[in-house]
């Protein structure tokens, strides 16, 4: 059985083979104990994993601390299977700017012209892309309060988008136990591990 370094605590880990093979490629990035200690107020127990959508591409990406070093991550699935992949990090950034940098190389990942729901656990991405940035973009690319914070990636992925009608953004919750959103979450904190 592979064994692995919690990247909270230090202490060697390891995952059973059926665990692993969910996630082909996949790194733990935490062992059992810190991994719960930090989710179990927002999150489900670990047998809820495997819930969600099997097929769309769903990404992550956050920032700690938030302005600090960050990552992200995006995955496409078609029943359960992986299709693609990709995931970063930068040095110094923050969770805005990974959110709408995974959803950027999203677009990447699914070939012109397939339908594909993309998923976000950034409620505020998806509502920046889906409701507000119309409006900015009309305005000048400015809010009614000043300028539009991450305007590169902000009109970079609502353009994308726009360029791409069989695509649909849908935010889901984060934490939730969403199989594809997990995954997305640890490749967004892969950089932590290859440090």
């Amino acid at each position: 059985m592979p064994t692995f370094t919690c990247r909270d605590c230090g202490a060697p880990f390891s995952l059973p083979e059926a665990v692993l093979a969910r996630y082909p490629g996949w790194t733990p990035a935490r062992c059992r104990d810190c991994r719960d200690a930090s989710r179990r107020s927002s999150r489900r127990p670990a047998s809820a994993l495997g819930s969600g959508p099997a097929t769309g591409v769903f990404t992550d990406g956050g920032a700690s601390p938030n302005p600090g070093p960050g990552g992200w991550g995006a995955v496409h699935v078609v029943d359960d299977e992986i299709v693609a992949e990709a995931y970063g990090h930068e040095d110094h950034t923050t969770n805005n700017r990974m959110e709408l940098t995974a959803l950027l190389h999203a677009l990447e990942l699914v070939p012109v012209g397939t339908p594909a729901t993309v998923y976000s656990d950034s409620n505020l991405a998806v509502r920046t892309i889906n409701e507000w940035a119309a409006g900015w973009k009309r305005r000048g690319w400015r809010r009614k309060t000043g300028p539009v914070e991450n305007l590169d990636l902000v009109e970079a992925v609502y353009e994308g988008f726009r360029a791409r009608p069989e695509l649909e953004l849908v935010w889901v919750k984060a934490h939730a136990g969403i199989r594809w959103n997990e995954y997305a979450d640890a490749l967004a904190n892969r950089w932590r591990l290859e440090g």
